[in-house]
């Protein structure tokens, strides 16, 4: 079913069964979000070892005799300013994944959540960019949790109207990952938007 933005059934659609109905595959969906999650870590977190610190190497005083815990240098972790007992350094998290493999966990996502009745068509998605029409768009569907809006284009007025409401995530149709689609709770893609993912998958 088609529906408009007050969600009442204004026309049908027929979708691509390659990308709408796909077998649900909970590993390969886990696989690919666990790897864009990796890859939008930055991995520049570095501190300073014992090594690295600003001090000299002399032992701060003799072994025995002063009555003080032995110390055999200033840079040791447990003095200020002391180097980092097992310091991160910057590292790259990002993991590899096979284009097909990611294509193949969206369709099986996507297609879940049409068999769990969360994805939702619609004709056209356009706004004045007024907050209260997008409230009113999101209350026709009972969407009162997260939100994914599929769009065909990036409408200033629609992105406008969204910026306000914290439950809402818009994303042009050509963006659209499976981390997206299992991180929130219902999905309302236009229709020109399901024609493009087509276009671009579903050959």
């Amino acid at each position: 079913k088609v529906l408009n933005m007050t969600g009442q059934e204004c026309d049908s659609l027929k979708v691509n069964d390659k990308v709408f109905k796909q077998e649900y595959n909970e590993a390969l969906i886990h696989q690919v979000v666990v790897a864009y999650l990796a890859n939008q870590r930055q991995g520049t977190k570095s501190t300073l070892t014992r090594s690295e610190v600003r001090g000299h190497a002399k032992k701060p005083w003799r072994q025995k005799g002063t009555g003080r815990a032995r110390q055999g240098s200033i840079r040791s972790p447990q003095w200020v300013k002391g180097g980092v007992v097992f310091a991160p350094k910057s590292r790259d998290f990002s993991k590899k994944m096979n284009a097909k493999a990611k294509e193949v966990a969206l369709f099986s996502a996507l297609s879940q959540k049409i068999r769990d009745e969360e994805v939702f068509f619609i004709d056209d998605i356009k706004s004045e960019g007024k907050t209260k029409e997008m409230v009113a768009f999101l209350k026709a569907f009972g969407a009162d949790k997260s939100v994914l809006i599929v769009m065909d284009n990036s409408d200033p007025k629609v992105l406008r109207a969204c910026a306000n409401i914290k439950a809402i995530t818009t994303i042009n149709s050509a963006l659209l990952s499976t981390y997206e689609v299992v991180r929130n709770a219902k999905i309302l893609i236009s229709k020109k938007a399901v024609e493009q993912i087509e276009e671009a998958y579903g050959k």
